[in-house]
């Protein structure tokens, strides 16, 4: 017959271990190092170890990436539409569906974000960005009927790779769809839309500056990102300083 556990052992048996645990000795150690991952260790002739995957960036440095052609770009804001939301070259798939620009041409205001917000279906910014946006747009006295509204990326894409996205030449995309809505301003809303068009991200929260445009200057509010702004209730506020001063020119 099996005997009952000592209680006395237990107790005395647990209370040694978490001695050493609270002393921050509870692993064994090896005086010399060793290689447990080596191939003694991890791979015999029955079973080799499986073949490790190159991660995304040994990838697209191994793969060139496929450049779209500037000179083959749309050249009205009716067939660059349906170009941004069939062109395959654009990304490389992300969450959801690609979501269009919208807004006249020659608009007083054209506004451009990194990328659409997760929930986007059919129109940019429906969710919590879009609302600081509408919130921004009514205190200045404008509504979005009347601004150009698109984005960098043609869908939501997370941890985006915008060094390789600029080699593929979405950067020139980006300031070809601007100079085809020709807006008399222009927003810029995060730093890697900045540096797609060629322009460093911002210290403060918003900074006046220009975008040069096939050799016109077109007034640019260089902002941080709209999910940066949500984020520091303060840095609103120094964006709404920036747009008193900018449109105050």
């Amino acid at each position: 017959m099996d005997q009952a556990a000592d209680p006395d052992f237990l107790a005395d048996f647990t209370a040694a271990l978490d001695w050493w645990r609270e002393a921050g000795v509870d692993c064994d150690f090896f005086d010399q190092p060793r290689t447990w991952l080596s191939r003694s260790e991890t791979q015999t002739e029955e079973h080799p170890a499986p073949a490790r995957r190159a991660s995304r960036e040994q990838e697209e440095t191994a793969a060139p990436l496929a450049r779209i052609d500037r000179a083959s770009l749309p050249q009205d804001l009716a067939a660059f539409a349906s170009w941004w939301l069939d062109e395959p070259l654009l990304d490389d798939g992300g969450l959801g569906e690609r979501i269009p620009p919208r807004g006249p041409a020659g608009a007083k205001l054209m506004i451009v974000i990194e990328e659409p917000e997760p929930q986007d279906r059919e129109k940019l910014l429906t969710g919590p960005q879009g609302r600081l946006l509408d919130a921004m747009l009514s205190a200045a006295g404008i509504g979005r009927d009347g601004v150009y509204l698109a984005s960098a990326l043609p869908r939501h894409t997370p941890a985006a790779n915008w060094s390789a996205l600029a080699e593929r030449g979405i950067g020139q995309i980006l300031a070809h769809h601007v100079s085809l809505v020709a807006p008399e301003r222009l927003i810029v809303f995060g730093g890697n839309t900045l540096s797609l068009l060629g322009h460093e991200s911002p210290q403060r929260a918003a900074v006046p500056s220009q975008h040069n445009q096939e050799g016109q200057a077109v007034p640019m509010l260089a902002c941080w990102g709209l999910l940066a702004l949500l984020k520091q209730p303060r840095a609103k506020l120094a964006w709404w300083k920036a747009w008193l001063e900018w449109t105050a020119c």
